[in-house]
């Protein structure tokens, strides 16, 4: 038994303890309480630790626990949680991250009148999305699923006063929950057919036969289409960019470790599942495909520091839910891990390079900065490097990871396809460097800028040494049964090198920093020309392809009219007619009807006397 992982509730537990106190008491303690999240995200780094290394050293591969929550005859709902090889890997991922950024965020942060609720809001934050990747069961996991979105809600609008910020809050509340819906009625449906919301029960039962195709098929949908939304792939993309509006360590958290992977790990975890439904992997492979594309040729002509890495988000978690599609679990978390630590590395970095310009986001004002702000231009680089792909980085072990279980898995056409993918985020990766770091200073905040304060500096160190090594998780390593990154996730996974793929991406990914540094660094070739030469295009993609103004079309001339009609419905028809109307007209009776009751007897005689004649004169006409 490991005993380690048999307190690993204490993860999330203490973070939840730590937003609970902060929350309440956060202003009456000494620095506003901020060292609560700090501790608690400490305390979690250090017991998965000790859970990895007890994994690595004993022959133990999973550990549950749960407790009863609800008994109905022989019925059960339990809460539980199980610790297994994926959850300890988002485990480390969640931790780690949550803790350097929560470091970062003392100098970020500083002066902040709100500093405790922002500290205890991430508390809460990293502690639901480290309850949901070790929760047992779908109902359970829903519950951290909405936890983790109300997180999101809050860190994004924190500077609610801006009207932008809360609208992209609401944006992102509103967008992601349309997949929340879905995947809601995709747990119904697999609780409908198996009576269980334990997700090893559901597997089992699909594996064997007792769902019905038609229902893992539609489950499966749902389930696809709740991580779609977390995840921001096409057509849910829309509210990541915009979500930048929150503060940059937030935005580091959300990319790296929490929000956005959370619907990459629901795949992961239920991928057994899926690969059961006939062709379904196929869909979840195109949806990433594309993504992975769209996102990086927008990323190519954003010009906000943030909003480039951000489509650059989307296109990498594309290129995770392809690499799923093509059943490489273990490349795609592998990438996971990587990405998250390179893309903690270059928001935190964007956070410092924003710390020195006084605020300032648009790439086209900086330049020249790597004289200025060195430690942040090295670090920096240092990510931009690692997810273009460029050998020795860490991301160019779990780029070749991916690219080999995409080949084996869906062919060749779905690898060159990708290649395209490894060369546009090479070319925009370096294309934000030059336009940030190199050439001549193209504003007044550029000139005047400064390296920020060791407290922010000190983590992009920390978070640049994981994207020179981390890459070496790839082979087997001297502690305990470790065989490789790939062979812990997936046994039957094991590193290797393709003689062709390799040589092929490493030279795509230096194609596109070569070109983007010709373009941007040195101006051998001219973007603006190259810009002119498409310019409908370069117009088209600068606008992101309508797509925002599409659904804002759809929002005002649909649902809105729609909402109008049903208002208006309502209250005419329902209210003023059905429900007003009926007492309106007992009134309007009752004040007729008063005119007859006068209370007087010569009236009363009066009417008995014209009905009698009345009935008289009828009887006479019925008789002849």
């Amino acid at each position: 038994m490991i005993l380690s992982a048999e307190y690993a509730w204490v993860i999330p537990g203490s973070a939840v303890i730590a937003f609970c106190l902060t929350s309440l008491f956060g202003k009456a303690l000494p620095f506003k309480g901020i060292f609560l999240p700090i501790i608690a995200a400490l305390l979690g780094f250090i017991l998965f630790c000790f859970i990895f290394i007890d994994f690595m050293l004993a022959d133990v591969s999973v550990t549950t626990a749960s407790i009863d929550w609800m008994v109905v005859g022989d019925w059960s709902l339990t809460w539980g949680f199980s610790v297994d090889e994926i959850s300890i890997v988002m485990l480390g991922l969640v931790t780690f991250i949550s803790l350097v950024v929560q470091v970062y965020s003392i100098g970020y942060m500083s002066g902040d009148p709100r500093l405790s609720w922002y500290f205890a809001v991430h508390a809460l934050f990293a502690g639901a999305m480290l309850a949901l990747v070790l929760a047992d069961n779908l109902l359970f996991l829903y519950f951290c699923w909405e936890l983790v979105g109300l997180g999101s809600y809050l860190l994004i609008g924190f500077w609610f006063e801006k009207k932008a910020a809360s609208e992209a809050a609401k944006k992102a509340f509103i967008t992601t929950r349309l997949g929340d819906v879905g995947l809601l009625i995709g747990i119904i449906l697999l609780f409908k057919a198996t009576g269980t919301f334990h997700i090893p029960s559901i597997i089992h039962a699909a594996q064997n036969g007792a769902i019905s195709e038609s229902t893992l098929m539609w489950s499966s949908l749902m389930i696809f289409l709740g991580a779609m939304g977390k995840s921001a792939q096409f057509p849910f993309h829309v509210w990541l960019p915009d979500a930048m509006e929150g503060p940059t360590p937030v935005s580091a958290l959300i990319h790296a470790a929490t929000m956005v992977v959370a619907g990459v790990y629901l795949i992961a975890r239920m991928l057994p599942l899926l690969e059961i439904v006939p062709g379904f992997l196929t869909i979840v492979a195109l949806v990433g495909l594309f993504t992975f594309l769209f996102a990086g040729i927008i990323a190519l002509v954003m010009t906000d520091i943030k909003k480039v890495l951000a489509y650059s988000t989307i296109s990498h978690l594309g290129l995770m839910i392809l690499t799923l599609g093509a059943g490489g679990l273990a490349a795609a978390m592998f990438h996971l891990v990587v990405h998250g630590f390179s893309k903690a590395l270059l928001f935190l970095g964007a956070g410092s390079v924003m710390h020195g310009m006084n605020g300032e986001t648009d790439c086209w004002k900086m330049g020249g900065l790597r004289r200025k702000m060195s430690v942040t231009s090295v670090t920096f680089l240092i990510g931009c490097l690692s997810l273009a792909g460029i050998i020795p980085l860490s991301g160019f072990f779990s780029k070749d990871e991916m690219l080999i279980a995409i080949n084996d898995g869906l062919g060749p056409i779905f690898l060159f396809a990708t290649l395209a993918g490894v060369f546009l985020s090479s070319l925009y990766m370096i294309r934000l460097y030059c336009l940030i770091f190199m050439g001549r200073s193209r504003s007044d905040e550029a000139n005047n800028s400064h390296e920020s304060p060791s407290v922010m500096t000190f983590p992009l160190l920390v978070l640049s040494l994981f994207g020179l090594l981390l890459g070496l998780l790839a082979l087997p390593l001297p502690l305990g049964n470790f065989e490789g990154f790939g062979n812990f996730i997936d046994s039957h996974h094991h590193f290797h090198v393709s003689p062709w793929i390799t040589p092929l991406s490493l030279g795509v990914a230096l194609a596109g920093l070569i070109i983007g540094f010709m373009c941007y660094g040195y101006s051998k070739i001219s973007h603006e020309l190259a810009a002119m030469k498409f310019g409908y295009l370069y117009t088209l993609v600068l606008s992101k392809f309508y797509i925002d103004e599409f659904y804002q079309w759809i929002i005002d001339k649909m649902v809105l009219s729609t909402a109008r009609f049903v208002s208006i419905f309502d209250r005419v028809v329902v209210n003023d007619t059905g429900v007003d109307g009926i007492g309106v007209s007992v009134v309007l009776s009752a004040f007729k009807a008063r005119l007859t009751q006068t209370g007087k007897l010569y009236n009363y005689g009066t009417a008995m006397g014209v009905g009698i004649l009345f009935m008289a004169v009828m009887w006479i006409l019925v008789s002849s």
